[in-house]
């Protein structure tokens, strides 16, 4: 079976590592068309080094650029290596633009397509993902549902004879990568200036509705900077950008600012910390696997089931919330109820493998 990964972004890349190891293990021959929509060093070519990846078979370079630019540009470039290779499956992750573009590419070209991670929703339509999820969804052959609320989304879409439920990649990489630090556990590469003998927090914002406006981003930087706790923000190249654009300060009071960190720096950094403040759909998931709370500047999840018992919390607007009641809740402490296992036992790579082979077309 020949295998050919569409991958152009962090969390892809985070993704790919377990799939990759199953592929090897089985035998299969595995190909990786690396996009460059993250062609940032931070966010792609240590995920490589950090996570043992197979290297690009080819790295179409596209950059930056918006939205339609970008998916076109990638859709373009995609056309000649699949008609090159004609693999037996186009594997796609997640919900990004080189997600939609090399589903559509591989549609056109009539090779099968397989979507991992598929059927999650925020039905938010004016975000750029939710548009790339449901379109993928709905041009793919095979649908690799990572959870049973995943599935009935599907299904509500007509599409359950395409779905198959076989958990999250992301719990595989996650809890390899917890293991071996428990093992052998590494000091966080926190922030310049950060006290690592205090208490912190672990933040990220990114996504368009948090920094496209002046005002929105700058009241999120207030009430970061109001924190009575250290806050670790890391920072993606489009926060940096946005930030110096709207004239923005972010590292002041509670903030000290550190460059995005290679996946087990990052799992290492959300252990270390006492909670996550995010945008992030990927970062909502680890601290809940790594049984750290959660608190999303978002006004929904594509992953519900981290809201069970507290463990994550959407606040839309920090600063709608006083002082006070904001510092509580990014400071909340864990649950204490057991946590449930939506996300599956950390096989969902061997399993998407599997039902792959016998999906063949």
């Amino acid at each position: 079976m020949k295998i050919l990964s569409v991958v152009g972004a962090r969390p892809q890349l985070v993704k790919l590592a377990p799939v990759a190891q199953a592929l090897e293990k089985a035998g299969h021959e595995h190909l990786v068309v690396h996009t460059g929509q993250h062609y940032d060093a931070d966010l792609s070519e240590v995920f490589f080094a950090g996570l043992s990846l197979p290297a690009p078979h080819v790295n179409l370079g596209v950059g930056s650029g918006g939205h339609g630019a970008q998916t076109g540009q990638i859709l373009s470039a995609m056309d000649t290596v699949l008609e090159a290779e004609r693999p037996d499956w186009v594997l796609v992750y997640g919900d990004t633009n080189s997600t939609l573009a090399g589903t559509l590419s591989a549609v056109k070209l009539h090779l099968p397509v397989a979507h991992l991670e598929a059927g999650l929703r925020s039905f938010n339509r004016r975000m750029p993902e939710e548009h790339n999820r449901v379109l993928t969804d709905h041009a793919a052959d095979l649908l690799l549902a990572p959870t049973e609320e995943a599935m009935r989304h599907l299904a509500a879409e007509g599409l359950a004879a395409r779905s198959v439920l076989v958990g999250d990649v992301m719990v595989d990489v996650c809890h390899q990568v917890r293991d071996a630090l428990l093992a052998q556990p590494a000091v966080p590469a926190l922030p310049e200036g950060l006290d690592p003998g205090e208490p912190y927090l672990l933040c990220t914002v990114h996504r368009a509705e948090n920094t496209d406006s002046a005002e929105r981003l700058g009241r999120i930087a207030d009430a970061l900077a109001d924190l009575p706790v250290q806050v670790a923000l890391l920072a993606h190249p489009r926060l940096l950008a946005r930030a110096e654009q709207h004239g923005v300060k972010l590292e002041r009071g509670a903030v000290r600012v550190g460059r995005p960190l290679p996946y087990a720096g990052m799992v290492a950094a959300v252990m270390g910390s006492a909670g996550v403040v995010t945008d992030s759909g990927g970062l909502q998931k680890e601290a809940f696997l790594l049984e750290r709370p959660c608190t999303t500047v978002r006004t929904e999840t594509e992953w519900p089931e981290t809201l069970a018992d507290g463990w994550n919390v959407l606040v839309p607007d920090p600063t709608e919330l006083g002082r006070a009641q904001w510092a509580a809740t990014v400071m909340r402490p864990a649950p204490t109820a057991p946590r449930a296992a939506p996300y599956g036992s950390g096989d969902a790579a061997r399993r998407a493998v599997e039902i792959l082979a016998q999906r063949l077309p």
